[in-house]
Formats: structure tokens, C-alpha cells, sequence
């Protein structure tokens, strides 16, 4: 772990010249469960699919959601049972 000087200095930063150095210090993430279940009973049914997935097949098909997705032709796949 190498602090900013080290950074600018394996860019080759030249005196005059303008760096930034993103992340140089600690940085902590903390997080935990979201109380997602107790809001299942007013979801359920109300998403409509359609504005999260752009592409929706049956689960037996799921290679071509793959396919769809590897080409570029899909973003989301909906798979259904």
C-alpha cells in the first residue's frame, strides 16, 4: 500500500503538472440487513417487470438469456418458472 507521493511518482507526474489521488487514506464501508421482508406484503404483485427487465423467458431457456445478454441484445433477463 503506497500513500500519494508513491502514486504520483509511478505516474511520472511532473512539477507544474495536476494529479489527483482518489482513496489515499482509510476508508471504512459498514452496512447490515435491510428490513426488506416487512415490506413484501405491499410489493407483491405491484412491480411491473417490464420497467426493471427488458427480456423475459421461461427458466428452461435460460441459455438463451445468456446469449441474449453476452450479445448485447438484453440487459435484464426475467426467467420464469
Amino acid at each position: 500500500m503506497g500513500t500519494g507521493w508513491y502514486a504520483a511518482k509511478a505516474a511520472e507526474v511532473r512539477p507544474g503538472s495536476t494529479a489527483v489521488v482518489v482513496g489515499d487514506g482509510a476508508v471504512g464501508l459498514y452496512g447490515g440487513p435491510a428490513p426488506v421482508r416487512g415490506y413484501l406484503p405491499d410489493l407483491t404483485g405491484r412491480i411491473d417487470p417490464g420497467k426493471i427487465f427488458d427480456l423475459s423467458l421461461p427458466l428452461e431457456r435460460v441459455a438463451e438469456g445468456y446469449k441474449a445478454v453476452d450479445e448485447r441484445r438484453a440487459v435484464k433477463v426475467l426467467l420464469t418458472p
